[in-house]
């Protein structure tokens, strides 16, 4: 009888996930009765272009403040669910201007809600504020001055979303500059839609610490070779990258290639809402479609602590807690 360890009690962390698009079904719904609004579907993308215009929508239904500390907090409530030790969760703060107007103010409302919720859970947060690549550079270094006020007061990196196939890292330069200045991780989203140009010169010129998604480096041996040798964890998202086209079938998904090559691997959800499956939905499709082991598993819950903001204390508990996981039927114990 084949013994298969609960993925459940993996302690793991979750570090590539969109606030809004992380958003529970039944509290979209609710939002959108609250205020009068259709609710958005959250299906039916047919590319990239189709996705952002859903995403928009479901970023509509958080009109009030109590709205945004609501969907904040079942976000970090879900990570822990999941099993969770620490959460990163990128937030844009123009998509919610509408709901707190001075953005420091409206920073501070992400920070509370996010520290509140993980106190209460007994995990860590930390938050990534990031840019729109699709937005005039001006706003991405405005973004990166304010990411910078409140690196050391909750905000842990920087990022660079949207869609990279139109619009490459190099421009964004100067504000990955000053957040890395600040001792703030570089995030930016590479090697999705772009392919390995967009990792070299997020690597290059932005300085990556991590690479949200990653998996067209594969494309290139040499590339993946230098994120092995250079320790970049790739923050993947099996499930998104299969809805969105980046690969034919989660049974030919990049993710082996990428852990075979040595480069530190880390999974996660993007937006659950969006796309359905949330952050043990991916470590079990990791186990039963992708076909990764449970040493495969555990090696990549360890990357996702070792290579988050998480305190040192954190890291080194959960790293025990991995091993009496990996060791013993009995799973380990959890964060608290």
């Amino acid at each position: 009888m084949r013994f298969v360890r609960d993925l459940e009690a993996l302690p793991k962390g979750h570090l590539h996930l969109h606030l809004e698009g992380s958003m529970r079904p039944a509290t979209l719904a609710d939002l959108a009765a609250e205020h009068g609004l259709e609710v958005p579907a959250t299906r039916g993308y047919g590319n990239f272009g189709a996705f952002a215009g859903l995403y928009r929508a479901a970023c509509a239904v958080i009109v009030r403040p109590d709205d945004l500390r609501r969907v904040v907090g079942e976000v970090v409530e879900d990570a822990a669910l999941d099993g969770a030790w620490w959460v990163e969760p990128s937030f844009h703060v123009p998509h919610q201007r509408n709901v707190v107007a001075d953005d420091h103010e409206l920073v501070e409302l992400v920070l509370d809600a996010a520290r509140d919720a993980a106190t209460r859970l007994g995990i860590g947060v930390g938050l990534i504020l990031t840019a729109d690549r699709t937005a005039p550079v001006e706003q991405a270094v405005e973004l990166a001055q304010l990411a910078a006020e409140y690196a050391g007061r909750g905000v842990v990196g920087f990022g660079l979303a949207n869609d990279e196939s139109t619009h490459p890292p190099e421009p964004f330069g100067p504000a990955f500059d000053i957040a890395r200045a600040a001792g703030l991780l570089s995030i930016p989203h590479a090697g999705e839609l772009a392919g390995p140009e967009s990792v070299r010169a997020s690597l290059d010129r932005l300085g990556a610490d991590r690479l949200q998604h990653g998996v067209r480096a594969v494309e290139e041996p040499a590339l993946t070779a230098r994120l092995a040798a250079d320790d970049i964890c790739c923050d993947v998202c099996p499930t998104s990258n299969l809805m969105l086209s980046v690969c034919a079938s989660l049974a030919e998904h990049p993710l082996p290639a990428l852990l075979d090559a040595g480069v530190p691997c880390s999974l996660n959800a993007d937006d659950s809402l969006l796309f359905g499956a949330g952050l043990l939905d991916e470590y079990r499709l990791a186990r039963d479609e992708v076909g990764l082991d449970d040493p495969q598993l555990a090696s990549i819950a360890w990357s996702s602590l070792r290579c988050s903001a998480a305190p040192t204390e954190v890291q080194q508990r959960a790293r025990a807690a991995i091993d009496v996981w990996l060791s013993s039927p009995g799973g380990s114990p959890g964060p608290g």
